[in-house]
């Protein structure tokens, strides 16, 4: 008895006693969702509802200002699940017919990565990276999935004149089990378009239950829908915070992810979780000169202090907001303007959990476990290609931007440069201050990130879009 009692009491001194077991993982992946949208970014009441819950993430934990993503749906989903530019793996552009895209079975993606570690695996949303047989996230080491395939602008196919007759499937939302054909749950339509994220999240913590109950560490992946195009709240939150249709999106997925929160606290499970909350992109954009937009919903996305939305070079598609909690391992009050990127993600979290990294292939991520655990101050990314579909836009090199290419939005015009423009990001946040000249040796220091990228692209060709599974390299080295 004695000895027990001063074992208790030894456990309860040593700092961070439970922090050496391998964490439980809560990733919340935002869709087209700006830099300045919650209040630890200094948006939240000044976007028309504070987000208590998502800055209290950030305040117990570390913010990272500089966090970085590809700048299309599709791309950037491909690079947080297998760590690799998203040139690589055949999906640099988003999908627009409807034939085979997605990831090959080759590619190994960060759920099946865990899945080997001994996790649990489950996802709860928008997948975006294949809709075909071999290719939903339960072919690619998820155990179970709840979500759409595609994107949720497809939600209002039912509604439009013209697409009855038209050929074009209907979008349903599915579910299914590893190794499982997906069923057909409902068609995803305007009329559920609105209720889906609540359903996502009432799904997820069901998961983390039944993992909790068992023993199991778990990775729950929560890519929601919500502020996506048509930007439409739940009727929970429709008009609950006078300020419009986005403001109540705001409260509703402050609300959600509060919810995800207080599930782990419930669970005992909290301290020994890495919470993760950040984005694919940027804020949308809408060609307002348009009169088949339906303005009601759409979204006025904020990415802060940058330029730019979705489908752009600009930081305001590159940077999204990133906030992790893991009381066992991460000091809170940390924040950081060091550069990372989403494909560092997955070699990250596996040198977290001992887990695996392919050897046989590119890896394009690094591990950042030191920098976000607090051991190093650096993250050791300098820096990395801005692509824009299988463009390369540009370079970003520590507080610099070069651009080969640039236009101001989706709907715009592409302008190409005979020499780079280059851009001071700490004196110009807009990006529309070129000063190649005097600066004329940022160029000569980036160069060096597209010269390796090139010279790896040469030595191991990316996979062609719309390549069929089995799929089996001709050259593929690390």
């Amino acid at each position: 008895m004695l000895r027990k009692t001063l074992l208790i009491g030894l456990l309860a001194w040593l700092p961070n006693a439970g922090a050496n077991e391998r964490p439980n993982i809560v990733l919340v992946f935002l869709d087209n969702f700006g830099w300045g949208e919650p209040g630890f970014n200094g948006g939240g009441i000044v976007r028309g509802a504070a987000t208590p819950r998502l800055d209290k993430i950030a305040a117990e934990g570390l913010r990272l200002t500089n966090f970085n993503v590809e700048v299309q749906c599709t791309p950037s989903r491909s690079a947080l699940m297998t760590g690799r530019y998203a040139i690589r793996s055949g999906n640099a552009v988003v999908p627009i017919g409807e034939g085979v895209y997605g990831l090959v079975q080759w590619e190994t993606t960060i759920a099946e990565m865990l899945s080997e570690a001994g996790y649990a695996t489950g996802m709860f949303g928008k997948w975006h990276l294949g809709r075909t047989q071999g290719r939903f996230p339960t072919d690619q080491g998820f155990d179970e999935w709840y979500g759409i395939p595609n994107s949720t602008d497809e939600s209002t196919y039912s509604s439009l004149e013209g697409f009855e007759g038209s050929g074009v499937p209907e979008t349903y939302v599915l579910e299914s089990t590893r190794g499982e054909l997906p069923k057909r749950v409902r068609p995803y339509r305007l009329d559920y378009r609105a209720r889906i994220d609540g359903d996502l999240t009432d799904r997820a913590i069901s998961f983390i239950a039944r993992q909790a109950k068992a023993g199991k560490p778990f990775f729950a992946y929560i890519p929601y829908t919500a502020t996506h195009y048509p930007a439409i709240p739940h009727p929970d939150f429709a008009g609950k915070t006078g300020n419009g249709a986005w403001a109540d999106l705001l409260l509703q997925i402050d609300t959600y992810t509060g919810r995800l929160l207080d599930a782990l606290e419930e669970l005992g499970i909290a301290d020994n979780t890495l919470f993760i909350f950040t984005a694919d992109n940027g804020p949308e954009a809408f060609d307002f000169g348009s009169t088949n937009l339906a303005v009601e919903h759409a979204l006025h996305g904020s990415p802060g202090p940058w330029r730019g939305t979705l489908f752009t070079g600009f930081e305001g598609a590159l940077r999204v907001p990133f906030a992790a909690r893991w009381p066992d391992a991460i000091e809170p009050g940390r924040e950081s303007d060091e550069i990372v990127h989403a494909m560092d993600l997955f070699p990250t979290i596996a040198a977290l959990v001992g887990g695996a990294v392919p050897s046989d292939r590119p890896i394009d991520g690094i591990d950042v476990s030191d920098f976000l655990v607090g051991k190093s101050e650096q993250s050791g990314r300098e820096g990395f290609v801005v692509y824009m579909g299988n463009e390369v836009f540009g370079i970003k090199w520590r507080n610099w931007k070069l651009h080969f290419k640039e236009q101001d939005s989706a709907f715009d015009a592409q302008r190409t440069y005979a020499l780079p423009r280059v851009y001071n990001l700490l004196t110009d946040p807009q990006e529309r201050d070129n000063v190649l000249f005097p600066a004329t040796w940022v160029p000569k220091a980036a160069f060096r990130i597209l010269a390796e990228h090139t010279q790896s692209l040469k030595a191991t060709p990316p996979i062609a879009p719309g390549t069929p599974d089995p799929y089996m390299p001709q050259n593929q080295s690390p």
